[in-house]
């Protein structure tokens, strides 16, 4: 009996180191949590901008009358042409992604003049020359879209194209006319004005060119814009008595602008996409 008591206790006095044991030893820290890798996200957002350029103006003068040439006429054109303005615009547009972005821009186009010279000759021998001085003003309304080439050193070229439409007010015409005849020299000088009139084309656009980003809410631009504006007309015409000569066949054809331009963008903070949720927690092991 006494050996049987010596066992339990042995056992038991077992028991509690091994419990005691258990106690003492470190208790192991749960696995190691991490964030997952964000994935890579397009950026987009609200912006507006203003630009101002000078406008390079290309056309042709035509008349009905030089459809109408008697056979064995020939006109000659010599000097036409435009001088140089300037353009003011604003618009509002949105960065879909890194590289591509559209957006809807309204411009006021300065005044630019007309002047030079026809001279035509006719069967017989007989000749005459007519200097022109005209011009118009214009408004312009393009929805544009661009694709970003990439950015190096905070540079990113881009292309675009745009359409809309060219509201196009003349500013009058001035044609002042001298006819030659053969053993008379000159023989006849009159001029004739023509009212100016408004038109409103469809226009289209394609653009080139180079931005810089400054920070994250402003970029400056230096672009090319090729501009097609169509057709010019003029109103009431009255010759140089003062008579009325009934509705003007002038028009300028064919306006085209070379435009080099300068213009900045301003994103909205406050309109910014919202940040996407913090990514979920994954544990290694």
């Amino acid at each position: 009996m006494r050996s049987v008591k010596s066992l339990i206790a042995a056992g038991a006095a077992s028991l509690l180191s091994s419990a005691a044991f258990a106690a003492d030893m470190p208790i192991m820290p749960p696995p190691p949590m991490a964030y997952a890798p964000p994935p890579v996200q397009d950026f987009g957002g609200w912006y507006l901008r203003g630009d101002i350029g000078m406008t390079n103006v290309t056309g042709k003068l035509h008349n009905n009358l030089y459809d109408t040439l008697p056979a064995g006429s020939t006109l000659t054109q010599q000097g036409e042409g435009f001088n140089g303005g300037v353009s003011f615009g604003l618009g509002v547009g949105y960065q879909f992604n890194s590289w591509l972005r559209a957006d809807i821009t309204g411009e006021y186009r300065s005044r630019v003049s007309f002047s030079g010279t026809d001279f035509s000759t006719f069967p017989g021998g007989s000749a005459l020359t007519d200097v022109y001085q005209g011009g118009f003003t214009s408004w312009v309304g393009l929805a544009n879209i661009y694709a970003d080439l990439g950015t190096w050193w905070c540079l990113t070229p881009f292309v675009g194209v745009g359409v809309g439409a060219a509201h196009i007010q003349t500013t009058g015409l001035q044609d002042s006319g001298l006819a030659f005849a053969p053993g008379f020299g000159s023989f006849g000088a009159g001029s004739y004005f023509a009212n100016g009139a408004s038109t409103t084309n469809f226009a289209w656009a394609v653009h080139a060119g180079l931005a810089y980003k400054v920070n994250n809410n402003f970029t400056v631009e230096l672009a090319y814009r090729y501009l097609n504006m169509g057709t010019a007309v003029h109103g009431f015409g009255q010759s140089f008595d003062g008579s009325n000569a009934g509705p003007s066949s002038f028009q300028f054809r064919d306006l085209v602008s070379q435009d080099v331009r300068l213009g900045v963008r301003w994103a909205l903070p406050c309109c910014d996409v919202p940040p996407p949720p913090p990514p979920p927690l994954i544990t290694k092991g």
